[in-house]
């Protein structure tokens, strides 16, 4: 029985399908960097530099002195994170249970450590002001979410370019804004979509629901984030950017008391706020949402 289990569960097989299965599964990669620079290397912390735009170049007529300005920059320590997740399975469901049990233990493993690693995505957004970053806010929170006040919103990023954003919305905030007439339903714009689970599009901001997105005090903070960089700028720095200190480790354990065998899944990572310019923090009422 064992051999057969040892022959079903072989983490070399399962272990680059968890890792191939897992960077598809992460939600936000349409707009945050994958680095895997990190592998291999020691070290349980990184330092992140985030560089201030040191502005347009001045005129200097003939003759004249050129004025010099200091490159700024800040930094910011980011601790590396294991996220973990086990599942243990009987010799009865692998031999004689419904489907693939094994195979269903691998996509919900990879599906298990995305879904960690897309809440600290979203947690680096939402409490980007709080833990020391200086990110741009529009303050909507008078009113419920609207196609004004998006509008508004994107008005913040104060660009030259109208570069392609998505914003996070919560699922409670859907039907208000399908309910709006200058709202475009993704139906409308056939296969362009680029986000996974984009619902539609306003002022080039293509909008995703979201539950991870959950109201605080009354008020949603819904971010909206550029999806490349601004071509004047020549800046092509994601705004988060996702470090992976390994491939998904994976492992197994025979016990032989209950005949069960334990599959292990783990991945070392970090998520960091590489490019607060890319980010503005929109806050709207929850009041008036369907809770």
């Amino acid at each position: 029985m064992a051999t057969v289990l040892e022959n079903l569960v072989d983490p070399e097989v399962m272990a680059p399908m968890i890792s191939a299965k897992l960077t598809k599964a992460i939600k936000v990669t349409p707009f945050a960097k994958i680095d895997t620079t990190l592998e291999g290397k020691p070290g349980s912390t990184i330092t992140v530099p985030r560089y201030a735009f040191i502005g347009d170049a001045d005129i200097v007529a003939e003759g004249a002195d050129a004025s010099a300005v200091q490159l700024t920059t800040t930094t910011a320590e980011y601790k590396v994170k294991k996220a973990v997740k086990q599942v243990e399975l009987t010799d009865e469901a692998v031999l004689s249970g419904y489907g693939n049990p094994v195979g269903e233990t691998n996509n919900q493993l990879g599906l298990a450590l995305a879904g960690k690693i897309d809440q600290d995505a979203m947690d680096a957004l939402v409490n980007a002001n709080a833990s020391g970053s200086v990110v741009r806010t529009y303050d909507g929170s008078a009113s419920a979410i609207s196609y004004s006040g998006i509008v508004n919103a994107i008005d913040v990023f104060y660009e030259e370019d109208n570069v392609e954003k998505v914003m996070f919305i919560s699922p409670h905030q859907v039907a208000t804004l399908r309910n709006d007439s200058n709202f475009i339903s993704r139906d409308k714009y056939g296969n362009q979509v680029m986000v996974d689970g984009e619902i539609g599009m306003i002022g080039n901001a293509r909008i995703v629901a979201s539950r991870r997105i959950v109201p605080k005090d009354g008020v949603y903070v819904n971010p909206i984030v550029q999806l490349k960089g601004q071509e004047q700028t020549g800046d092509d720095e994601s705004a988060l950017t996702i470090y992976m200190k390994r491939g998904v480790n994976l492992e197994t354990q025979r016990n032989l008391k209950n005949y069960t065998t334990l599959i292990g899944a783990d991945e070392h990572y970090v998520v960091a706020l590489t490019d607060a310019s890319k980010v503005v923090l929109a806050s709207f009422s929850a009041g008036s949402a369907s809770l």
